[in-house]
């Protein structure tokens, strides 16, 4: 049996937002698309990572209004992985980012995104994280 990759486990297509957009357009196409972490861009380029914790906390409780741009609360030190890196070394090195969700990359092209919670799912699927991760969003 091949060994597991990056290409298996992660989210194909992450929801991507420029980094001149708004936190209000940022919140509502998390709303949209019902995620917590949209890949930035600078034009084609995936330069970070903004999730629905840094709208609030870097966000609305620093005093930034909904016209600020996602820049301004994004976390652009960004670990990545590559849609081939066996499931081994993305465990390694979002452990040792202490990252919950890693863009996984093909060449400079934005494949997908993994997170722990999809690692739980394959690797420790009677986990509590797998069960939650399984979960249908409670609205």
């Amino acid at each position: 049996m091949a060994k597991q990759t990056a290409a298996d486990v992660m989210t194909p297509a992450p929801t991507t937002i420029d980094q001149t957009e708004t936190l209000e357009a940022a919140g509502r196409l998390m709303a949209e698309q019902d995620v917590g972490v949209l890949v930035v861009r600078a034009g084609p380029t995936a330069v970070g990572v903004v999730t629905d914790r840094d709208l609030v906390v870097r966000g609305l409780a620093a005093g930034l209004d909904a016209d600020a741009t996602v820049q301004q609360v994004t976390t652009d030190k960004v670990i990545t992985v590559g849609v081939s890196d066996p499931v081994e070394t993305v465990v390694e090195v979002m452990r040792a980012g202490a990252v919950r969700r890693a863009p996984v990359l093909d060449g400079n092209v934005l494949a997908g995104i993994v997170s722990i919670g999809d690692l739980a799912v394959e690797r420790d699927p009677d986990s509590a994280l797998a069960d939650i991760s399984r979960a249908r969003p409670n609205r």
